[in-house]
């Protein structure tokens, strides 16, 4: 999902690199409260190929469905600043969360 303040900077199912500090936060739900996640399109971010935790259908985040809250497992924190967040084979060395902070300062400078 990327029409929320804290998810516009990407596109529609970009694969982006997070770090993450440890594995033991996972999303958990029942099939009955992941139908209703899923039908109301709250899901801000997936796990692509790993999922390092065991969550649910590869949840890395959610969203409300005012999509001004985003909770994530994942630390985009620490992917704002060259040579500090993880490299990627797209040039971008570690910056891939940057995007979801510049988006939500826009939108409040706006």
């Amino acid at each position: 999902r990327n029409d929320t303040a804290w998810t516009s900077g990407y596109s529609a199912d970009e694969v982006i690199t997070i770090p993450l500090k440890n594995g033991e936060g996972r999303f958990v739900a029942t099939a009955d409260q992941l139908k209703q996640i899923e039908d109301e399109n709250l899901v801000a971010f997936r796990y692509v190929d790993v999922n390092p935790n065991g969550s649910t259908d590869d949840i890395a985040g959610l969203t409300n469905a005012r999509g001004n809250v985003v909770g994530l497992m994942p630390h985009p924190e620490h992917a704002v600043e060259l040579g500090f967040g993880p490299s990627t084979d797209r040039l971008r060395d570690g910056l891939d969360g940057l995007p979801m902070f510049t988006k939500v300062l826009e939108q409040i400078a706006a």
